[in-house]
């Protein structure tokens, strides 16, 4: 009997811990693939789902992973018409002195050179190299220092959380020769990994012409002229690279001693992409390296191919049981069929599709104080929304609020319904009446009785 009650009081006190420090447990049931790393996260990239998560909010230092904001807006730019492909750059002093330091990554350029920006912005893209990154921030907003206030006002504006801009490239501000804007000397860029994969998902949904070039894995500057210099893509994840991935084709890497080894990843295979992020990445024995980045990103992007796909929860023109018409007032028929207007698909991990449930929401603004449709109505006119609910909330976590739109769709009327004429209304009321009358005269003569 002792040992019982002392077994039993261990597995009390065993609850007791786990009560106390809930989120060793969450950590336990989240970090499924073991990434040796600070923070990851793993997303489908048309909707933002999140597959997989750890520490996805603590603030971390991004390094080079920074330049993806630069490239937003630079291509925003070019979009806009306030920046052209072909305009040239006038090297400052300040780039000048960057461009040469051979610790960071660069390309050399010239005191007195011009460079047209796509040069500029290919150097940055493939080779990170930080002086074209700035020189880029000059040519849009007049100084990096005005880039800056742009970047973070832009991050604002994406819906970005957890994150500080203190300089275009990516560097700690003590690499930048005594021109740093913003924080300290010892400051350098931070964001979360979830701000960091939302930074990459609206990067190339709104521009995907930004793969062409994250995807080259070498290219030659300024080709045939004593200035060349052969730049080798950092993410040597692209196919044809030392740890080439099938589908991979973006995005950015970072390092410093500062953010430790990071990689902001992105495959796509058979129509479906997936974003990773990996912070301040290690190899098993705790040592982050170059491997280690893409070890750690070769781990999701192999659970998100090999576990999940995308399918139809829901087809075109479903209908719910139980709501698959709603009654009308005022119309020719007294009832009207309902249906989704589109199907929902979704990014689902091998056989969880049974875990996913419809839920009807009806516009009340459509509906009487009875529940009924007011004639007229026009077929595929809405009348509410069909979205999916799971038992799980960690099954529909969502970079954004935005991404939850991609499982809510539009249920509307499946037919028209006609007004009824005035007399038809009419003789509706006269029999409605009589009805009532009646009912009330059978309801007194059968209370005689009872």
């Amino acid at each position: 009997m002792k040992k019982f009650r002392k077994y039993v009081a261990s597995i009390l006190a065993l609850m007791m811990v786990i009560g106390l420090f809930p989120s060793l447990n969450k950590a336990h049931a989240e970090d499924i693939l073991n990434i040796n790393g600070d923070a990851a996260i793993l997303v489908e990239a048309e909707t933002g789902k999140v597959l997989y998560s750890k520490n996805a909010d603590q603030v971390l230092g991004i390094a080079s992973m920074t330049k993806m904001m630069t490239e937003y807006l630079l291509l925003e730019a070019i979009e806009e018409g306030k920046v052209k492909w072909d305009q040239e750059y006038s090297v400052s002093e300040y780039v000048w002195k960057i461009s040469h330091d051979t610790n960071l990554s660069n390309v050399p350029l010239r005191r007195d050179g011009k460079y047209n920006i796509r040069e500029l912005y290919q150097a940055m893209t493939i080779y990170s190299a930080n002086a074209a990154t700035i020189a880029i921030a000059e040519t849009i907003a007049g100084s990096e220092k005005n880039f800056v206030k742009m970047m973070n006002e832009k991050a604002e504006e994406l819906g970005l959380e957890d994150y500080k801009f203190v300089n275009s490239t990516g560097l700690n501000n003590k690499d930048l020769k005594g021109n740093f804007h913003t924080g300290t000397e010892e400051e350098e860029n931070v964001m979360s990994a979830r701000a960091t994969a939302k930074l990459a998902s609206a990067l190339i949904n709104r521009f995907p012409e930004v793969l062409e070039t994250t995807s080259i894995p070498k290219m030659t500057f300024r080709e045939g002229t004593e200035d060349a210099i052969n730049m080798e893509n950092w993410n040597w994840m692209l196919p044809g690279l030392v740890y080439g991935f099938e589908g991979v084709d973006g995005l950015k890497t970072g390092t410093t001693d500062f953010a430790g080894y990071c990689f902001t990843g992105t495959a796509e295979r058979n129509g479906t992409r997936y974003i990773t992020v990996v912070m301040n990445a290690k190899d098993d024995s705790g040592k982050g390296s170059y491997k280690s980045r893409f070890d750690e990103t070769k781990k999701m992007l192999n659970y998100a191919f090999s576990n999940f796909s995308k399918e139809e929860i829901v087809p075109a023109n479903y209908e719910v049981k139980g709501k698959k018409t709603l009654p009308v007032t005022k119309g020719k028929e007294d009832k009207v069929k309902i249906h989704t207007k589109d199907p929902i698909t979704m990014v689902l991990k091998s056989g969880e599709k049974e875990n996913y449930k419809p839920k009807l929401v009806l516009d009340k603004k459509k509906l009487n104080e009875k529940g009924e449709l007011t004639a007229p109505i026009k077929k595929g006119e809405k009348v509410g929304t069909l979205t999916i609910e799971s038992p799980n909330d960690k099954d529909l976590e969502f970079l954004s609020e935005d991404g939850k739109s991609n499982i809510t769709v539009d249920v509307v009327a499946a037919d028209d319904v006609e007004k009824a004429n005035w007399f038809v209304l009419m003789m509706r009321g006269i029999g409605s009446f009589f009805g009532n009358v009646w009912g009330g005269i059978s309801s007194t003569v059968q209370g005689w009785f009872s």
